[in-house]
């Protein structure tokens, strides 16, 4: 699978389940989201714009993708609601690996840019450096409905937290359903 691929099967509709281990306080949190992620192609003007930002030629990116959620954490009442705009720019010489744009980040609520590598069992691996903290993140799909992901975050050289997350994708997506009707109509 390449980046595109993952971009594209990552489309849709999707309830989130996620436990954090706040290492520190040797306690975990539960949350829940709804979040919605949309395929962008390379030339969308929102793939320019962010490449533009980051003052990359906007013709080296490869996809994008707008994620947005709704949900809560246990600790908390206030709601979590928020979107951010991902592009790719794949290395010239090895297409399975590059940077990561993004409009905002995971950990810190800034504009960041990290690195991608699709792996070749498929898993997408996500590292980040930030101000204060880095986080590595691990995405793979378990089945085209059900996607996974594992995170940690780092700050001042020792663990913080790390997440598991579970994914489900809420009625299928306009290319899965049509790939479903012409294989049941073979």
């Amino acid at each position: 699978m390449n980046i595109e691929e993952f971009f594209e099967l990552s489309a849709g509709k999707w309830f989130s389940h996620r436990t954090s281990h706040h290492l520190a306080f040797k306690q975990s949190e539960d949350g829940k989201s709804d979040i919605l992620i949309e395929s962008l192609a390379a030339d969308h003007p929102e793939v320019i714009k962010l490449c533009e930002q980051y003052e990359i030629a906007p013709s080296k990116a490869s996809c994008g993708a707008r994620v947005t959620w709704n949900g809560t954490m246990e600790w908390d009442e206030e709601k979590h609601i928020g979107s951010t705009v991902l592009v790719t720019v794949p290395h010239e010489n090895n297409p399975h690996e590059g940077k990561l744009l993004r409009e905002m980040g995971y950990a810190e609520k800034a504009p960041v840019a990290g690195t991608y590598k699709m792996g070749s069992d498929g898993a997408l691996t996500l590292l980040t450096e930030y101000e204060t903290m880095s986080s590595e993140e691990r995405l793979w799909f378990a089945s085209p409905n059900l996607r996974m992901r594992v995170s940690v975050l780092k700050r001042f050289g020792g663990f913080s937290m790390a997440s598991f997350t579970s994914e489900i994708r809420m009625g299928a997506s306009a290319a899965k359903a049509s790939e479903t009707a012409n294989s049941a109509s073979s």
